[in-house]
């Protein structure tokens, strides 16, 4: 391709609105453009990387034997609704206003599983992998950091489908090593983490992330072996040591003591022995939730515990009604009605506990929990902290941001019952289908690959993604006929080895090529310029190293597959 009609437009400086690296450099380079918040145009160079990221994907996919589909973006929202996730999709959700009943799909479970239902009906039909590669919508609140968060984007979403728990395994394990060839290919540096299924619902999931401050994620690792989504971390702390014998319980007043803080500044209380309570409404039942004072209350956890997403805190009114009194001044005893409680596992088993006397303006002191209120049950609520120690080393957590890439899920029965996607096994008898879930955006897969291979010159792409292998760059071609003769010459050649060109053969001046051949970040750089052809040379630059040397022309072929087969 000749780069006087290619459309490239390339820009000097970061556009105002463009935060991430990823962000400004695909705009600077030409690659996408924005049409709207979180709506982006692919333009030719950007299209091209966006296509080899597809190949890669595709390849990888059909190596397990998955089938490639394309399925409708516009849904009857009855299939969703039978399902349950248009409340738990809630806002994210597109509707078509003006065609009641429809739209538009943010992922594609719900459709897989229609035609599961309607076509397998025995043992012997499975297992099935079915894939597409298809556009998605979600509307999302606040679309940022480019191409990473988007309305409008396209997912590698595929779904298996299995007669048994063990072939649900085998499948998953399948997704897992093509994800893992998949990024490797990608060039990506990436790790995998426990995490939490979310709206997806199922049995098991894990996350594919690479480390970014460009990252929305946050993951706890142990520069070891652990690493886990914090939606999700554990974390081994030392639980408070009972004090024998356990104090008589004591109500006094605190007027001015609203939160934790201020039963620590004004009291002098440890704040790991004030308990936190929160009262949520689950499907219209209240619960309350202990808490040590210095943690805070995970809601995935949370929600993975109760079995559902449909809970919140509760009002104020609610609250007043429920306990007898205000928040701050909230606890576990002396509650005006009787509400399930449930507390984190670091208090189990304490005393010495300071918590609202459900009176406004008075609080307990000397809780015990075996002896003043009665607790259903204790489990892990809380979310993890930089420097706790790793629940597998002795390592100290990090908290990192994170990119996530990819997303795999054992979603079991969830859809299959919900649809009636049933099948006849090998004794006759009725059995919904087993399966799996597995995601990969293809956006994120060329915004993370920047956010990790880039300078302050431009983009440095590896062979895989580059939208072309080598960029032939002419210096000064309107004041020698042998440079351009010569680069003509070489852009037939190399289109002849095989090899993808973009010759830029524009009548611009060399700073301005050599700085836009950086930015673009094509891997091998060819330089035809007059000084270097009278000695009979071409000029070589690796992007990635910026390593410069020159070549003899008349060894051209050989020095130019040499190199190629050097470089990453």
């Amino acid at each position: 391709m000749k780069q006087t009609n290619y459309f490239i437009p390339t820009l000097r400086e970061n556009p105002s609105d463009a935060n991430i690296p990823s962000h400004q450099l695909m705009l600077r380079a030409g690659l996408i453009r924005q049409l709207a918040a979180g709506i982006f145009s692919f333009l030719p160079i950007g299209f091209k990387v966006y296509q080899n990221a597809i190949k890669i994907v595709r390849e990888e996919m059909n190596k397990i034997g998955a089938q490639e589909f394309l399925l409708p973006a516009l849904n009857p929202i009855e299939i969703w609704e039978q399902t349950g996730r248009v409340e738990a999709m809630g806002d994210v959700m597109f509707h078509i206003k003006n065609r009641e009943g429809l739209v538009l799909a943010p992922t594609h479970e719900e459709i897989i599983t229609y035609h599961a239902s309607h076509h397998i009906k025995s043992y012997k039909e499975l297992p099935q992998i079915w894939y597409q590669i298809q556009t998605k919508f979600r509307n999302e609140p606040r679309p940022k950091s480019g191409i990473l968060r988007g309305r409008q984007f396209t997912m590698k979403d595929a779904y298996s489908m299995d007669a048994t728990l063990d072939g649900l395994n085998i499948s998953y394990q399948k997704h897992y090593e093509a994800y893992c060839n998949i990024f490797k290919r990608c060039g990506l540096r990436y790790f995998i983490v426990s995490a939490s299924s979310g709206a997806m619902g199922g049995r098991e999931s894990q996350e594919f992330m690479l480390e970014s401050n460009a990252g929305e994620d946050l993951v706890a690792v142990d520069d070891r072996d652990y690493a886990s989504n914090v939606e999700v971390a554990s974390s081994v702390v030392e639980l408070l040591q009972r004090i024998e014998p356990s104090q008589q319980l004591e109500e006094f007043p605190t007027p001015n003591a609203k939160t934790i803080d201020d039963l620590v500044n004004q009291f002098g209380f440890d704040e790991r022995i004030c308990a936190k309570s929160v009262v949520y409404i689950v499907e219209s039942k209240p619960i309350l939730i202990l808490m040590r004072g210095n943690d805070q209350l995970n809601e995935v956890k949370l929600s993975s515990i109760l079995g559902t997403t449909q809970f919140r805190p509760a009002e104020p009114n609610e609250l007043f009604d429920l306990t007898g009194a205000n928040a701050g001044s909230i606890g576990p005893i002396n509650l005006k009605t009787k509400i399930r409680i449930i507390a984190d596992n670091l208090l189990k088993n304490a005393n010495g506990l300071v918590s609202g006397a459900n009176k406004d303006g008075f609080h307990f002191k000397n809780i015990d929990f075996n002896r003043d209120c009665k607790i259903e049950e204790f489990y892990d609520l809380r979310t993890v902290k930089a420097g706790e120690k790793s629940p597998i080393s002795d390592n100290p957590l990090r908290i990192v941001k994170a990119i996530e890439i990819g997303h795999i899920f054992k979603l079991g029965t969830k859809y299959s019952e919900a649809l009636g996607a049933k099948f006849l096994d090998a004794d006759g008898k009725e059995k919904p289908i087993i399966m799996g879930s597995y995601g990969i955006g293809i956006e994120r897969i060329i915004a993370s690959y920047i956010e990790q291979n880039y300078d302050q010159k431009g983009i440095i792409w590896n062979k895989a993604l580059a939208p072309f292998l080598i960029h032939l760059i002419t210096l000064n071609p309107s004041k020698s006929d042998l440079v351009k003769s010569t680069a003509e010459q070489l852009y037939l050649d190399i289109q002849n080895y095989g090899f993808e060109v973009l010759y830029d053969d524009r009548d611009e001046s060399v700073g301005v090529k050599l700085n836009d051949a950086d930015l673009i970040g094509i891997p091998l750089q060819i330089i035809v310029g007059n000084k270097s052809l009278i000695n009979g040379e071409l000029e070589i630059k690796v992007r990635r190293t910026n390593e410069k040397f020159n070549i003899k022309i008349e060894n051209f072929q050989q020095e130019l597959k040499n190199i190629l087969e050097r470089i990453d």
